[in-house]
């Protein structure tokens, strides 16, 4: 049997196994969980020929500093990220180094990611996979409930992280991704309780700059600007909700449910973020301004199509050297 594996120097901020996450189970109390920014997921697993749903490490603000101990290994780093390599070997001497590339570690080297950019997440993904146990068949980590690999817990200190296979060959791979300025217009669907708001409240949902608050993590983004006034109550009898509804509370401060979001909620809905904007509004950072704007599913649906047609062309420029 392997034993390939780093030692982790620093753990990072909050860096955690994710996949796509848990699949039919809410009706269990368990929440989908998996990755933030799913774009960026595939395109890590796309660059080292893995299986698209294969688990990665999701890190934010801050990554795993990394030692390989045993064995050699082909990674990519996703996002908008700082990262270095810390080796003695020749092919690490120009000390500069892209995101959406693959890179060759041999023993002894030391990743060091260091920081995201202008986004929050971020993704480390290796040639093979990970070597962890799955829980339902997903390798997501729910870290309130405890479930999933690592004993349901964050990546700490000292710890080791094995992965399956060696890597033995030397080709890599890179695709350019742009990290240019976007708007920072999140598109929405109106919620199922946008009648217990008046009118003029939700023209003004969709009119007020909102800001993101310093209270967000992978269960909720709190925002700040117009408080949502309320009609009929504040509270409802307790309902399934899914990741991106936009809840009201009583204080009229409206909060986005992330990935981790709990599977029931007993707070009226106004909106929800679409899928495709979803990663969108996860990146922004605190302090960051956004606009909903009022969509159909239909174009939702354009939108998720049109999103399939963008990464397949992106994986048709991967390039090898």
């Amino acid at each position: 049997m392997n034993n390939f594996y780093f030692k982790v120097e620093r753990a990072g901020v909050f860096t955690t196994f994710q996949d796509e996450g848990y699949k039919n189970l809410q009706h269990l109390g368990i929440s989908a969980g998996g990755v933030i920014d799913n774009n960026l997921f595939k395109i890590s697993n796309k660059l080292l020929n893995n299986n698209l749903n294969e688990s990665v490490i999701e890190f934010a603000y801050q990554g795993p500093r990394l030692k390989l101990i045993k064995g050699n290994a082909k990674i990519v780093i996703a996002g908008d990220v700082y990262f270095n390599i810390e080796s003695t070997h020749t092919n690490h001497s120009n000390n500069k180094y892209n995101t959406f590339q693959t890179y060759d570690l041999i023993e002894g080297d030391v990743l060091d990611i260091i920081a995201t950019k202008k986004s929050i997440y971020g993704y480390l993904a290796i040639q093979g996979g990970f070597k962890i146990d799955k829980f339902h068949n997903s390798s997501s980590t729910l870290t309130r409930s405890k479930l999933g690999p690592n004993q349901g817990n964050k990546i700490s200190n000292d710890q080791t992280i094995s992965f399956c296979h060696e890597c033995k060959d030397n080709i890599n791979y890179k695709v350019l991704f742009n990290y240019e300025k976007t708007s920072n217009v999140i598109r929405v669907l109106l919620g199922p309780q946008s009648d217990f708001f008046t009118k003029d409240s939700i023209n003004k949902f969709f009119s007020s700059t909102y800001k993101i608050s310093n209270n967000i993590d992978r269960m909720g983004i709190r925002l700040e600007g117009h408080k949502v006034e309320n009609i009929k109550t504040p509270d409802i009898a307790s309902e399934p909700i899914v990741k991106g509804a936009i809840q009201i509370p009583g204080d009229g401060n409206p909060i986005v449910l992330m990935a981790d979001h709990p599977t029931i909620g007993g707070y009226p809905k106004i909106a929800t973020v679409i899928l495709l904007d979803f990663a969108k509004i996860a990146q922004l950072s605190p302090g960051k301004e956004l606009l909903f704007k009022k969509t159909t599913f239909k174009e939702a649906e354009i939108l998720l199509k049109n999103n399939s047609v963008f990464l397949n062309k992106k994986f048709s420029k991967i390039q090898s050297f």
